[in-house]
């Protein structure tokens, strides 16, 4: 393990960046989730050798099974800098909250964070509701947020201190859409969209706008509220008069689809299933079961892809927490943190949230575990390749990538 390790930092600094993976020891316990506050009232953001950088993450509620992985690497990329040297010779305090999927719980972690931690950046959250409410706290504070795994494009829009690690639900559901005409061949579309969320929406707008361009129609629409348990009626609907639908898309979040899949194939539906990256959760399959098989994924990498910075991030996460990566919202906590370190890195002595930011935008062609990063002063949303997975034996399988 510290041989490979030495390799990677070795690797890192040759190419004048200590931000790749670095030396595998004495770190701290990262197989402890983020507690529900951590932070020491009243520390300055930078103090002697420390740099405070903050975590916010919904480690309890909906969306543990997305931000309890990003949280793991998050914590994990800052681990091995610090026990590489740190960043211009100082550690990195990560000060971590819980949001625990609430959207006040959110806001006012996030307000702690910049009044009570005085971090100079903070990272996290993988959905778009709870990011918005975090993002113009932040913004209001002039502190840069990057989210690790939200994804709805307007978030762009709060204001010039966030940034998105992820990809936009446009490249998202462009590729679910562009695979199921261009690769399935199949143009009538049954969709599903929980109506509660921003990021499900989004979506399910950004799908429909991308089908109908490539030829294809939304031949019936049927929605539900998060956390629904029961959907009789919308499959039954469904079951009277399918319009003639090929496939079905499912815009959901992960504490509904696993359920969505077992009670439609339960009730008799054997057409294919694809949903998004809220569908990238090992809930599909632990509460899905058999259901869960073959249902497709549009996300944001394979964990199968061979590139050594891939597969580097595999073996370290599975080494160092216990298990393989969950899911790609496990890489992109770990490229939240590698963006944000670097944008700290280019402060040298004078690290300020105003610097940081400032930095953060100037980041180009950074690559990271689920792609290249690059932003302009226009979009903060980096433009990437987006990854079609299909559950194959109870597991995430890799399909294609595609450039939508």
């Amino acid at each position: 393990m510290k041989k490979k390790i030495t390799k990677l930092l070795v690797l890192a600094l040759a190419g004048a960046m200590v931000f790749s993976l670095a030396a595998c020891s004495n770190s701290a316990d990262t197989n402890s989730p983020a507690p529900s506050g951590t932070g020491d009232g009243g520390s300055a953001a930078v103090t002697g050798d420390t740099i405070n950088v903050g975590a916010l993450f919904n480690i309890t509620g909906g969306q543990a099974s997305l931000d309890e992985p990003g949280y793991r690497a998050f914590q994990l990329y800052f681990d091995e800098l610090n026990a590489a040297g740190g960043i211009n010779g100082r550690q990195i305090k990560v000060v971590s909250y819980d949001g625990k999927t609430d959207q006040t719980t959110c806001a006012t972690n996030t307000t702690k964070l910049i009044d009570v931690d005085n971090v100079v950046a903070i990272g996290g959250l993988s959905d778009s509701n709870y990011a918005f409410s975090a993002g113009n706290v932040a913004q209001a504070a002039e502190v840069p947020f990057v989210f690790s795994g939200a994804t709805t494009p307007s978030l762009n829009d709060i204001g010039n201190y966030v940034f998105l690690t992820a990809f936009g639900d446009d490249t998202c559901a462009y590729a679910a859409a562009d695979y199921v005409t261009n690769e399935l061949g199949l143009t009538k579309v049954y969709m599903l969209v929980d109506q509660s969320m921003d990021f499900t929406t989004t979506l399910a707008r950004c799908f429909q706008e991308r089908l109908e361009a490539n030829g294809g129609e939304i031949v019936m629409t049927d929605n539900y509220m998060n956390k629904d348990p029961d959907f009789s009626a919308q499959i039954d609907r469904f079951l009277n008069d399918s319009k003639g639908a090929e496939i079905l898309f499912f815009s959901s979040v992960p504490d509904d689809i696993g359920t969505i899949v077992k009670q439609y194939r339960d009730k008799g539906v054997t057409l294919p299933f694809i949903s998004g990256d809220g569908a990238d959760t090992p809930l599909l399959m632990e509460v899905g079961g058999e259901a869960a098989e073959g249902t497709l994924v549009s996300t944001h990498c394979s964990f199968e892809n061979q590139d050594p910075v891939v597969q580097d991030f595999v073996t370290l996460y599975t080494e160092t927490q216990g298990t393989a990566p969950e899911n790609a919202f496990a890489a992109l906590g770990y490229d939240c943190a590698h963006v944000i370190a670097t944008a700290i890195e280019m402060c040298g002595d004078d690290v300020t949230p105003a610097n940081v930011r400032d930095n953060l935008e100037k980041i180009q062609d950074l690559r990271c575990v689920t792609g290249t990063i690059s932003y302009t002063a226009e979009s903060h949303v980096p433009q990437k390749s987006a990854t079609i997975l299909e559950v194959q034996d109870g597991a995430f399988a890799f399909v294609a990538e595609l450039n939508p």
